[in-house]
């Protein structure tokens, strides 16, 4: 399998409800690093996976919308546990809807599969992965 990946970075703010969350129930911030990962078995008639010029410009658009937010306030996450699986499935849905739409050009229509990683810290991260 054949994959490229290409990765950028978003800025937010959140809070957590609920006992299990313990003190990130209380409104603290989060810096993100974000890996997209495109993989496909055959490569394109161009000898590729995906144009990373492409890739990286739609994940910056599909960030900018997160990008130094509260997420708290934001009208579609109200009442959302704004989590790190929560936001790598979030963000692996617009690069999926952007990647269906044609925004990375004819190729990736032979993706077979997208996978979203979220690093918010050197030691933690999660992510979400599935067919375009």
């Amino acid at each position: 399998m054949y994959h490229v990946s290409v990765r950028d970075h978003f800025m937010i703010a959140h809070s957590f409800t609920g006992e299990v969350f313990g003190p990130a129930r209380r409104l603290h911030g989060a810096t993100y690093v974000v890996d997209v990962t495109f993989r496909r078995s055959k490569l394109d008639e161009h000898e590729l996976v995906v144009d990373i010029g492409r890739a990286s410009d739609v994940l910056r658009e599909v960030l900018a919308p997160l990008d130094y937010r509260n997420l708290d306030e934001e009208a579609d996450f109200r009442g959302k546990n704004t989590t790190t699986e929560f936001l790598a499935r979030h963000i692996w849905e617009g690069v999926a809807r952007r990647l269906r739409s044609g925004d990375l050009g004819a190729s990736p229509h032979g993706i077979e599969s997208v996978e979203v990683v979220l690093r918010e810290s050197h030691v933690a991260r999660a992510g979400y992965e599935g067919r375009p």
